[in-house]
């Protein structure tokens, strides 16, 4: 029979006696040793466990562990070394480490010190009535054990006691318990005679007092932000029940909402509330209230601050205050028109760079790391958050690592599945088809509104007004929605095989839909209108028309929501027996949102209230939405990781949305002729002259303000800073560009050079294995295998390595 292999560790072994060798805890660098000393032991303890565990094979000298299917099986000698890598080693717990120190201490001192019970006559045996009755061994080895850590803390001096119990890996209350219990007599009496006459002095407390003060007021205002934010349950709702996708949305929305406010504040501080504050004389009479101005814009609306007619073109302010002698001192006027002009500039310069920069920042978050790979294991074991402690929360948690525990599987399997060259070409032919079909709907619903529209230009020069009004922005909504409904069965029959591009190519759609919508209605608007409206005050019916286009837009989809989810749901459950819920169609609600936004920046040069009537717009959707979702929708049946979605959503926001916009807004400050009847540029060619008129002003005032001028011809007239200023956005733009691409190109070469460190270790691995096996292969050598000595950081000391491990093989006997 086989005798297995001896193995002679060349460690000295601690006797009963060697009480006083015993390494001293509040020395660090022997402490350091002795822990790597516990490290090595435990080590071996693993190897010797697994060599304890496994059957002998006949006709064999050596031991191998058997490995995982298609894993390579290792001798003990390799096992051994492998359990000394640092890798192996890094991460012990050190509570547990420093458990079994004082467990070994405490086992020399009962060896060294206690006899043992059974030698101890009945009488002399403690009896247990004068304890507790919590007999339960583990507890009383605890106590014992910190009994024991209290001497030796005792024996320290106060910096070192206060040193070492600071760095022990326990809570708080086991911490002030261990310095409360370590106090020797003298300490205490001299601690309470400090506490009794005041260990600090009255300045000392009260600025204590007051940085206390401070800092929770700090935490408690920290907190209170965090909790202000908006839709914050309601939000991770979603996302744990409906995943990132359809979270997307709602993103998307308070986002935009985030805009509009940005928007609405410079609009009513430097406009509203300054014209509101000085209200013109009444032109006319005033009409009553009636009600249908919630839906048309008009009446009693006109005669308001919600519109561009109301506003005056004259200053607000003397231009000059009178002193003694009857002289005159200089001073600023506040003009109306031009506050009108640079206050809404202002805004639309501020909304594009907050903007550009939501734009930068998410494209960064969102394709930094570039890919998906390798998070699966992150999503199952880092994911909890350990805070939560409310059932409701703990639950909307387990909802969301749920949902995206699918999604990242959906992905991989979608990433991991063959296609066919008959099955891509078919899809090809599929959506060509299905393209030419979208172009040719999209094709024939601008020329129906052109040609609507022109029939409303007619009605409204015989006199048409009222509700015949709704007539343009009804036709408009209506075949919106036929469309996009159009879209969505198409994409039915195409079956995209990824729902990623089935969302992608649904909202190129809709949004080549409703642009070439809002081109024929910008042309409408400025060309046509303004024509027709000669004499009247134009600029209010395109702010007028613009509102009704918001109001029913809005009305449309509170009708979509109602018919399109809650009926369709109705039917599916009690008439269809399907069981199944319609899915929310993300690219048209998407589409929704930047087609009402896209309204609001072509209007607030018209009404400069369109940005809250806006905002209360996307309130009473996001609650709406949120409704008709947990009632009457379904999660995707398909689940999908949307981690580019925000970062596409605002890039159509700011490409065909705001710049069509700005460029609406330019061609009618710069090229357009105002009305001559209404508005602060009622007098003036364009609206663009205010400013000159505002430079001769200041310049006949005096040289006082003489630079005012100046930089309004060098920031405003002179063609060159525009220029400079889009080339630097455009850099800034490229850069950012550059920047995410090099990040994602270093991540990948970081990727690739892990995945070759692993096949350096297998590769070492193996070598070493086989290196041993020639060992094995030679009898009568010893092979001497000496583990690397461990890093400082692993509580190792590189003065005192560790010892080698001797592998002694032994001639085979046989019995």
């Amino acid at each position: 029979m086989a005798q297995p292999l001896a193995l002679a560790l060349d460690v000295a072994e601690t006797t009963g006696e060697g009480d006083s060798l015993e390494p001293s805890p509040y020395e660090e660098s022997e402490v350091h040793d002795s822990f790597h000393q516990l490290i090595q032991e435990q080590s071996l303890r693993v190897a010797e466990e697994g060599l304890e565990l496994l059957s002998l094979v006949p006709g064999r000298g050596d031991h191998t562990l058997p490995g995982l299917e298609g894993a390579p099986a290792h001798s003990t000698a390799t096992l051994r070394i492998l359990a000394s890598m640092p890798s192996r080693t890094i991460g012990r717990s050190r509570g547990a480490i420093i458990s079994q120190y004082y467990n070994r201490t405490v086992r020399l001192r009962r060896r060294s010190s206690r006899p043992l019970l059974g030698n101890v006559v009945r009488s002399a045996r403690p009896s247990l009535r004068l304890y507790d009755l919590e007999l339960d061994p583990t507890i009383l080895e605890e106590d014992e054990k910190r009994s024991l850590l209290v001497k030796e803390l005792q024996g320290l001096s106060g910096a070192q006691r206060d040193h070492m119990v600071r760095n022990m890996p326990l809570s708080l209350g086991e911490k002030r318990w261990l310095r409360e219990k370590s106090w020797s007599p003298k300490g205490k009496q001299r601690r309470a005679h400090q506490g009794h006459r005041g260990a600090f002095s009255c300045c000392s407390r009260l600025r204590y007092s007051c940085m206390l003060a401070l800092h929770s007021l700090g935490l408690a205002l920290l907190s209170g932000l965090y909790a202000a934010r908006p839709w914050r349950y309601a939000l991770k709702q979603i996302g744990g029940q409906f995943g990132s996708s359809v979270l997307s949305y709602f993103l998307f929305l308070k986002t935009l909402l985030a805009f509009n406010a940005l928007m609405l504040l410079p609009l009513l501080a430097f406009l509203v509330g300054v014209q509101a504050a000085f209200p013109p004389d009444p032109a006319g009479p005033v009409p009553s209230f009636s009600g249908l101005e919630l839906f048309t814009g008009g009446g009693r609306f006109t005669h308001t601050v919600m519109y561009y007619g109301y506003y005056s073109n004259t200053t607000l302010s003397q231009s000059c205050a009178p002193r003694e002698g009857g002289q005159c001192s200089p001073r600023l006027p506040y003009s109306m028109p031009l506050a009108y002009l640079f206050t809404v500039g202002a805004t639309f310069f501020i909304t594009c760079i907050v903007l550009v920069y939501s734009m930068s920042h998410s494209f960064g978050e969102s394709y930094r790391v570039g890919s998906t790979k390798g998070i699966h294991a992150l999503t199952v074991f880092c994911s909890w958050d350990y805070k939560v402690t409310q059932k409701r929360a703990s639950r909307v948690q387990q909802d969301s690592i749920c949902t995206q525990l699918k999604e990242l599987l959906a992905e991989w399997q979608l990433r991991k599945r063959p296609r066919s060259a008959c099955g891509r070409l078919r899809q090809v032919v599929v959506l060509g088809l299905g393209w030419l079909l979208c172009l040719g709907t999209t094709m024939g619903c601008t020329v129906a509104v052109l040609t609507f529209s022109e029939v409303m230009i007619q009605r409204s020069a015989s006199g048409g007004q009222g509700v015949e009004m709704l007539a343009l922005p009804l036709v408009v909504s209506v075949l919106n929605l036929v469309a996009s409904y159009l879209f969505r069965g198409l994409a039915t029959l195409e079956r995209h095989e990824s729902p990623v591009l089935e969302v992608y190519t649904a909202i190129c759609r809709n949004l080549i839909l409703k642009m070439a919508v809002l081109g024929v209605l910008c042309y409408h608007w400025l060309g046509r209108r303004v024509a027709a409206l000669q004499g009247r005050c134009w600029e209010d019916f395109v702010g007028q028309e613009l509102y009704r286009f918001m109001v029913v837009d809005f009305i449309f989809t509170l009708l979509d929501s109602l018919f399109g989810e809650l009926v369709w749901r109705i039917i599916s459950e009690k008439k269809l027996k399907r069981g199944q819920k319609p899915e929310f169609d993300i690219a048209r609600n998407v589409l929704d949102l930047i087609y009402g936004q896209t309204l609001t920046w072509l209007g607030v040069l018209f009404s400069p209230l369109l940005p809250a009537v806006q905002s209360l717009r996307l309130l009473l959707l996001f609650h709406i939405k949120k409704a008709s979702l947990m009632a009457n929708c379904q999660a995707p049946r398909r689940p999908w990781l949307a981690s580019h979605m925000s970062t596409v959503f605002l890039t159509l926001l700011c490409f065909p949305s705001f710049l069509g916009a700005a460029v609406f807004l330019c061609y009618a400050v710069w090229q357009v002729r105002p009305s001559s009847t209404c508005g602060p540029f009622r007098t003036l060619n364009t609206m663009y002259e205010a400013g000159t008129v505002w430079v001769r002003r200041l310049e006949r005032a005096g040289s006082g303000a003489s630079w005012l001028p100046w930089l309004h011809h060098l920031l405003v007239e002179n063609t060159f800073f525009l220029f400079l200023a889009s080339a630097l956005l455009l850099a800034v733009i490229y850069l950012n560009i550059q920047v995410v691409k090099g990040q994602r190109k270093v991540i990948c070469l970081l990727k690739e050079q892990i995945r070759n460190e692993g096949e350096d270790k297998i590769f070492l691995i193996n070598k070493l294995h086989s290196v041993y096996e020639e060992g094995r292969s030679r009898p009568g050598r010893t092979q001497e295998v000496t583990e690397p000595p461990a890093r400082p950081e692993d509580g190792g000391d590189r003065r005192n390595p560790a010892p080698p491990v001797t592998v002694i093989p032994q001639a085979e006997t046989w019995t």
